[in-house]
C-alpha cells in the first residue's frame, strides 16, 4: 500500500549526512511493512532482526556498543556478510532491546556508514524506564494511520486524489466530484486509517469484515496495557480508553476527570495519558486563551481534549452502524461531530502539524482548532452539520482583527466574506490555501 511517508524515507537515503533512523508510531500503523518494502527496493538486500520475535539478539548489544563488532555477530547470526553499502539493516521493535537503541549513536558515530532503519511502537513508553536515548545522533519519523488522501489511493481512486492534491485556490469544484468525494469521506469515517481495515475492505468490499478487524485491533491495544503497564496503571488506562469515545460524544469535547473515576484527580491520571500520548494511541489538544507565537507557550496545562489515533476505531468502540453511510449526511451530525472532530485532528497529525490547539474565550466562544504554520496562526471552526454559522470565529476575528479565518464543513470550496470555507475532504490543503 502507498504511504505518503516513503518520499520522506528516500530522502532520508539521499542525504549526505545521513543518521540512523528511528520511525515511530502505533502499533499496528504500517511501520515494519513500509520499511520492509523501502529496502526491498531501494536496496540490495534488506538485513531484518525483530527483537521482539527474536529476544536473544538484544544480547549482541550487552557486552558491546561498538558498531563494528555488533555488525560481524549480526553478520554470523543470519549466516550472510552484511555489505554496509548496498544493505538496509532494520532493527524492528528496538524498544524490546534499549542497548540497542544506545547503539544507534555508535553506529552514526562509526567510521564505516551504514543505512540503518529501526521502528517501535510503545518507544516512547519503554524510554520512561529504560537507558539513555541517542539524543541528535538519530533522524527521527511518526508513522500515523493513512490519511483520508492515502485512503483514496488504497482503494484505487488515485486520480481522484492527484485531482484533490492539485486544487490551487478556493473557487468551487464540480459538484459531481464534491459529492463523490464527501461519499468517500463518510465511508473513510467508517473503515478508518488502519492499514487491516483498508486491507479487509479492498478484499471483500465488506464492511462486517472490516469491523471484525477493529473490534481485533481494539482487543490487542487493550492487551498491551496488561503487558507493557503494572496491574494498577493498566485499570487506569483501559478506564481512559474506554470513556474517551463517551467523552468525544458530547457538546463540551473538554477531557473531563471527575467522568472517569469519581474523585478522580489529574495528578493521578496524567501520566497514564502520557503513556496512552507515547504509545500513539491518542493525540493531545490543548486549549489556548491567547493566540500567540508560540502556541505552546500559551497553552492551559490542564484543559484539554483527548482524540483517538483513528476516526474508524472510535466508530467501533461506539458501534456505529454501517448503515449510516447511506443515511446521507447524519454520520458527520452524530455524537455532536465527534467524527468530524476527530477527524479533523486525525488529518491535521497526518500532515505533519504535530501540535494542536483549540481556543476558548471565558466559555463564550470556541474555535475547534488553531495551529502554527511559516510564522502564522491559523484558526479552523468545523462545522459538523450544514449551517455555516460562524458565532465563535466571529469572536475570535474581533479580538484579533488580522486573522486568517478558516471553516471546515460538507460544503464545497467557496470565499465567505473574510472566511475561508474547506470542505471537510480537504482538510489536508489547510493552511496552504489560506495563507
Amino acid at each position: 500500500m502507498k504511504r505518503d511517508i516513503y518520499a520522506d524515507l528516500i530522502n532520508w537515503k539521499n542525504a549526505s549526512n545521513r543518521k540512523p533512523l528511528i520511525l515511530g508510531g502505533a502499533r499496528q500503523v504500517g511501520k515494519t511493512y513500509i520499511l520492509k518494502e523501502f529496502g526491498q527496493k531501494e536496496f540490495d538486500t534488506l538485513a531484518y532482526f525483530n527483537f521482539e520475535e527474536n529476544p536473544e539478539l538484544g544480547k549482541f548489544f550487552e557486552d558491546t556498543l561498538n558498531a563494528k563488532k555488533i555488525l560481524e555477530k549480526l553478520s554470523l547470526y543470519q549466516e550472510k556478510k552484511i555489505d554496509t553499502k548496498n544493505t538496509l539493516i532494520f532493527f524492528d521493535e528496538i524498544q524490546e532491546a534499549p542497548r540497542a537503541l544506545s547503539a544507534l549513536k555508535y553506529f552514526a558515530e562509526a567510521d564505516e556508514p551504514c543505512n540503518i532503519v529501526s521502528a517501535g511502537s510503545l518507544l516512547g513508553v519503554k524510554l520512561r524506564q529504560s537507558s539513555p536515548y541517542p539524543v541528535g545522533k538519530v533522524t527521527e519519523l511518526t508513522l500515523y494511520p493513512f490519511s483520508f488522501g492515502e485512503f483514496l489511493d488504497g482503494i484505487g481512486k488515485t486520480r481522484l486524489r492527484r485531482f484533490l492534491n492539485d486544487i490551487e485556490n478556493l473557487n468551487p469544484i464540480d459538484d459531481v466530484f464534491h459529492n463523490q468525494l464527501l461519499e468517500l469521506l463518510k465511508m473513510y469515517f467508517y473503515i478508518g486509517g488502519m492499514p487491516g481495515a483498508i486491507n479487509q475492505y479492498t478484499l471483500d468490499g465488506n464492511l462486517n469484515s472490516v469491523r471484525k478487524i477493529q473490534d481485533d485491533l481494539l482487543h490487542g491495544y487493550e492487551k498491551d496495557f496488561s503487558k507493557h503497564a503494572e496491574a494498577n496503571t493498566a485499570m487506569k488506562l483501559t478506564k481512559i480508553w474506554r470513556a474517551m469515545p463517551i467523552q468525544l460524544s458530547k457538546e463540551n469535547k473538554k477531557f473531563k476527570f471527575a467522568e472517569i473515576e469519581k474523585n478522580a484527580r489529574a495528578r493521578e491520571y496524567n501520566e497514564i495519558i502520557a503513556w496512552l500520548e507515547d504509545s500513539g494511541l491518542v493525540y493531545k489538544s490543548y486549549s489556548i486563551q491567547k493566540p500567540h507565537l508560540p502556541l505552546e507557550g500559551y497553552k492551559q496545562e490542564n484543559i484539554f481534549k483527548l482524540f483517538l489515533l483513528d476516526v474508524g476505531l472510535l466508530g467501533a468502540m461506539l458501534k456505529l452502524s454501517s448503515k449510516t453511510i447511506t443515511g446521507g449526511n447524519i454520520l458527520f451530525r452524530v455524537y455532536n461531530g465527534a467524527f468530524t472532530e476527530n477527524y479533523t485532528a486525525q488529518e491535521l497529525k497526518a500532515t505533519g502539524h504535530n501540535n494542536i490547539y483549540y481556543w476558548t474565550s471565558q466559555n463564550s466562544a470556541e474555535v475547534d482548532f488553531v495551529i502554527a504554520s511559516q510564522e502564522q496562526i491559523y484558526p479552523l471552526e468545523v462545522k459538523s452539520g450544514t449551517s455555516l454559522q460562524n458565532k465563535s470565529l466571529k469572536v475570535y476575528g474581533q479580538k484579533y482583527p488580522n486573522s486568517v479565518l478558516s471553516r471546515a464543513t460538507i460544503k464545497n470550496f467557496k470565499h465567505d466574506g473574510n472566511i475561508r470555507n474547506f470542505p471537510l475532504y480537504a482538510i489536508s490543503l489547510f493552511p496552504r490555501l489560506s495563507q
